[in-house]
C-alpha cells in the first residue's frame, strides 16, 4: 500500500507551498462567492435564501463524504485521493460556469456544480491535516508551524477572496466559477508535480478493526476531541454567517459595491489571516499554549459577535467589531489544527481529522441560510445567542482539555 510518508526525506519548500495551495483553492472556490451573491440575485433572479444555497450546497456535499475521504487516505495513497477531488472541483467550477454563461435558467447547474466542487473539498482539504502529521512525524513543533502556515494559506484564501470575486464579477458575474476551475488546475499540477509518494508495503487494515479503533478512539478521547469539534462548528457558522451579512449590509446600508466593497470586506478577514500565521508559530505543540489560546479567545469571540448586529449601521465602528471577532477567530483555527494533528495515532488521524473537517463545514453551510432568515427580525436574537454558545465552549474548554494530559500525544 502506498503512504505518503516521508519521514526520512526533508520536506522541501516546494512540497508544503503545494499543500498549502489547498487550502487556498478550497477558500476561494467558496468564499470568493459570498461578495458577489447580491449580483446573482439579481443576474438569476433567486431570493437571498436561494443564494445563501449557493454556499450551502458546497458544504452540504463536503459534510457527508469528507469521513469517506478519510478513511480512504488512511488506507490508500493521500495523494490519490487528492488529485481525484481536485478534478471534481475543476469540472464543477466549469459545470456552474457554462450554465451561468449559456442557460437563461442556471440556478439548479450551478447547485449541481457547486456540490461537485464540494465533493472535491471533501476529498483534498481535511486530507492536509494528516498529512502535515505524517510529514513531521515526531516533531512536534515543526508540524505546529507547518499548520500554522497551512491554516494561514486557508484564511489569506479568505482575504483574497472577496476582492478577486468582485474583481472577476466586475468584468463577468458568472467568471468567479471559471476562475475556481482555474486554480483548481494550478493546484492539481502543484501536487502533482512536487508531492513525492515513497513505496510502502504495510497490511492495509481490515474495515471492520478500522471501525472498532475509530469508535475506541473516540471513547477514550471524546471529551477533548467533541470539545473541538463543536468549537470548529460554531465559529465556522459565525464566519460564514457574519461575511454573509457584511455582503449585503455594505450594499444596502453603506452603498458599498464591486472591487471596493470587496476590499473594506477583507479588513476583518485580514485580522483573522495574521492571527492564524502568529498563533501557528507560537504554540510549538505545547498543549498548555493551547489551552490558554483557546480560554483567551472564545471569550473575545463571544462579546465581539454579539455586537455586529448593533455596529451595523456605523461602518467603522462595524469594522473594528468584526476585526476583533476575526482576530479572536484567527488564534483559534491553528490551535484546533494542532490539538487533532498531534493528538491522533497515524492510523486513524485521517479519519478523525476528517470528522473535525466535516464538523467544520457544517458551521459553513448553517452560517449563511441561518442569518438570510435572521436578517429581517432577529439579527439581534441570532449574535447574542452565538455569544451565549461562545461562552458554554469556553466552559467546556476549560473542563475538558486538561494540559496535564498528554492529548498532544506522539504523532504516529
Amino acid at each position: 500500500m502506498e503512504r505518503l510518508v516521508m519521514t526520512k526525506q526533508p520536506v522541501k519548500t516546494w512540497s508544503i507551498i503545494s499543500l498549502a495551495s489547498i487550502p487556498l483553492v478550497m477558500t476561494l472556490g467558496n468564499s470568493m462567492l459570498i461578495p458577489v451573491l447580491p449580483v446573482f440575485e439579481k443576474q438569476v433572479g433567486i431570493t437571498t435564501f436561494q443564494s445563501s444555497m449557493i454556499i450551502t450546497s458546497y458544504s452540504l456535499a463536503a459534510i457527508f463524504l469528507i469521513p469517506v475521504a478519510g478513511y480512504l487516505s488512511d488506507r490508500y495513497s493521500r495523494k490519490i485521493v487528492i488529485l481525484t477531488s481536485l478534478v471534481l472541483a475543476f469540472i464543477g467550477g466549469l459545470i456552474a460556469g457554462f450554465a451561468s454563461w449559456k442557460l437563461s435558467d442556471p440556478f439548479t447547474w450551478i447547485i449541481i456544480g457547486r456540490v461537485l466542487q464540494g465533493i472535491g473539498a471533501a476529498g483534498a482539504f481535511p486530507i492536509i491535516l494528516p498529512l502535515v502529521g505524517d510529514l513531521f512525524k515526531g516533531d512536534d513543533e515543526k508540524a505546529s508551524a507547518c499548520l500554522g502556515i497551512v491554516e494561514t494559506s486557508n484564511t489569506f484564501g479568505k482575504v483574497l477572496s472577496p476582492i478577486l470575486g468582485a474583481l472577476f464579477a466586475s468584468f463577468l458575474w458568472y467568471i468567479p466559477f471559471f476562475s475556481i476551475s482555474l486554480f483548481s488546475l494550478i493546484s492539481i499540477v502543484l501536487i502533482y508535480l512536487f508531492i513525492k509518494v515513497p513505496k510502502q508495503k504495510e497490511e492495509v487494515q481490515p474495515f471492520q478493526e478500522f471501525l472498532q479503533k475509530t469508535k475506541s478512539t473516540f471513547k477514550t478521547e471524546g471529551k477533548w476531541l467533541y470539545t473541538v469539534f463543536f468549537i470548529g462548528i460554531h465559529l465556522m457558522l459565525i464566519l460564514f454567517g457574519v461575511l454573509f451579512f457584511l455582503s449585503d449590509v455594505f450594499e444596502k446600508q453603506h452603498q458599498l459595491y464591486g472591487v471596493t466593497k470587496g476590499f473594506v470586506l477583507a479588513i476583518p478577514l485580514f485580522g483573522l489571516c495574521l492571527a492564524s500565521f502568529i498563533t501557528g508559530r507560537k504554540i510549538k505543540g505545547d498543549l498548555a499554549t493551547m489551552k490558554r489560546v483557546l480560554l483567551f479567545s472564545l471569550p473575545i469571540t463571544a462579546a465581539s459577535v454579539v455586537f455586529v448586529g448593533f455596529s451595523s449601521g456605523n461602518l467603522y465602528i462595524l469594522l473594528i467589531v468584526t476585526s476583533i471577532l476575526g482576530i479572536a477567530i484567527g488564534a483559534v483555527l491553528p490551535t484546533l489544527d494542532a490539538m487533532i494533528t498531534q493528538g491522533i495515532d497515524k492510523e486513524e488521524r485521517g479519519t478523525i481529522t476528517a470528522f473535525y473537517s466535516s464538523s467544520r463545514f457544517i458551521g459553513v453551510a448553517l452560517g449563511p441560510p441561518v442569518i438570510s432568515m435572521a436578517m429581517r427580525q432577529y439579527i439581534h436574537v441570532s449574535y447574542i445567542t452565538m455569544g451565549g454558545i461562545g461562552l458554554l465552549l469556553f466552559f467546556l474548554v476549560w473542563h475538558f482539555i486538561h494540559a496535564d494530559e498528554h492529548i498532544a500525544a506522539e504523532s504516529g
